[in-house]
């Protein structure tokens, strides 16, 4: 399992990541996840790293130009790793993973498994990594494209990105959805009386609907238009809090106090994923404005396994994931994703309705049981045509 990530880092790809791998190992997969040299060790996980790089050390999500030299260590450890793990099949998690993939592919004569979490092109351009229409954005394309085609098999995280990848060029029968999932034993509503000690140990008031998000803090996540959105709630005399977890925090405190907001808004910094449950428990209710229309929100699944009832952007990915278990706001609209927050804040009886229904949908459809049986099938299913 090819993993160019510094793996683990508590945030949505290593969740999958993770959890993919927790799901296929008690079926009888054996594995060895291959990534970077910083990360968090996690138990039970064989993990083999890349040599140690002193100067790098970003956990965060997003592109970087050490990353070209960090693979090429990364497919020379692969290869060592192979040489005597011996490896049936070649499991490469996002578009870097595969670019090496399909390397090793050549070589050790062996099929390539993709774990597509969205477009390379889009993400980059999304991170302002290249601007829209310029040439090395185009040359990106191409290049995603010959990795697209260079598989296999594709996985997605997510249904739209399967007619994404057959409309360029994918053929429909190598390339399917395997949506996220959660772990709904340890991802569940806490009782009442363990919520308002936890709102008091943090510090939050206990009088007021609490609007929780956990995640990446940037731009790319609609960090800046919830925050613009808890201004709008403050201008319309809105009696609620925001608790806002997640990592690099970078100006996001400051834009706080320039909004205004800072007495309405509590920053924790970085949540260990095992903690994720707990602090998700002392909302009222869970907001995620990721603007990303290719990649997956993998937050989703740990927000209504809580029970807590959710808002978005209207997308075709979180209409997948969440149904009818949602507030929707208009894509990109602050203004409007205030106006879904204000609404659900301020309605107990719908907060119930949707947190129970999203509860529901999560066991019955989102369990990582059921997505370690679906992994281990597509396995079988490309050994069975190589």
């Amino acid at each position: 399992m090819l993993a160019p990530t510094p793996f683990f880092a508590d945030r949505g790809c290593h969740v999958r990541i993770l959890e993919e791998a927790r799901s296929v190992l008690p079926l009888g997969v054996e594995l060895r996840l291959v990534t970077y040299h910083i990360g968090r060790d996690v138990p039970g996980l064989p993990v083999e790293r890349i040599p140690s790089v002193p100067w790098y050390g970003k956990l965060e999500a997003g592109p970087s130009w050490h990353k070209p030299y960090l693979d090429l260590l990364l497919l020379f450890k692969a290869l060592r790793v192979a040489r005597s793990f011996k490896p049936q099949l070649i499991h490469a998690h996002i578009h870097e993973g595969a670019f090496i993939g399909a390397i090793l592919k050549k070589l050790l004569r062996l099929p390539l498994l993709f774990d597509c979490q969205g477009s390379l092109t889009a993400e980059i351009t999304d991170h302002g990594f290249v601007r829209p229409g310029s040439l090395l954005q185009k040359c990106f394309a191409l290049l995603e494209r010959w990795i697209n085609l260079s598989c296999d098999f594709i996985i997605t995280s997510a249904g739209p990105t399967v007619e994404l990848l057959v409309r360029d060029g994918v053929p429909r029968e190598r390339v399917c959805a395997l949506m996220d999932g959660v772990d709904t034993e340890i991802f569940a509503p806490l009782p009442k009386d363990e919520v308002k000690a936890l709102r008091v140990r943090l510090g939050l008031p206990v009088d007021r609907p609490v609007v929780s998000y956990l995640g990446l803090l940037n731009s790319y996540q609609g960090v800046d238009l919830l925050l613009e959105a808890a201004a709008h709630l403050k201008a319309q005399g809105a009696k609620l809090h925001f608790l806002v977890m997640g990592f690099p925090e970078g100006g996001y405190r400051e834009k706080a106090q320039a909004l205004g907001i800072a007495d309405m808004v509590s920053f924790t910094g970085r949540i260990p994923y095992d903690q994720a449950p707990l602090y998700l428990g002392a909302g009222d209710l869970a907001v995620s404005p990721k603007i990303s229309l290719t990649e997956a929100n993998g937050k989703l699944f740990n927000y209504i396994a809580c029970g807590l009832p959710v808002v978005v952007f209207d997308t075709p990915v979180n209409r997948e994931i969440l149904g009818d278990a949602a507030l929707y706001a208009k894509y990109g609209d602050a203004a409007d994703l205030a106006g879904a927050i204000g609404r659900l804040a301020g309605d107990r009886e719908l907060r119930e309705e949707l947190g129970l229904r999203g509860r529901e949908r999560a066991v019955d459809q989102h369990s990582w049981k059921a997505r370690g049986r679906e992994l281990t099938a597509v396995y079988r299913k490309i050994l069975g045509n190589h």
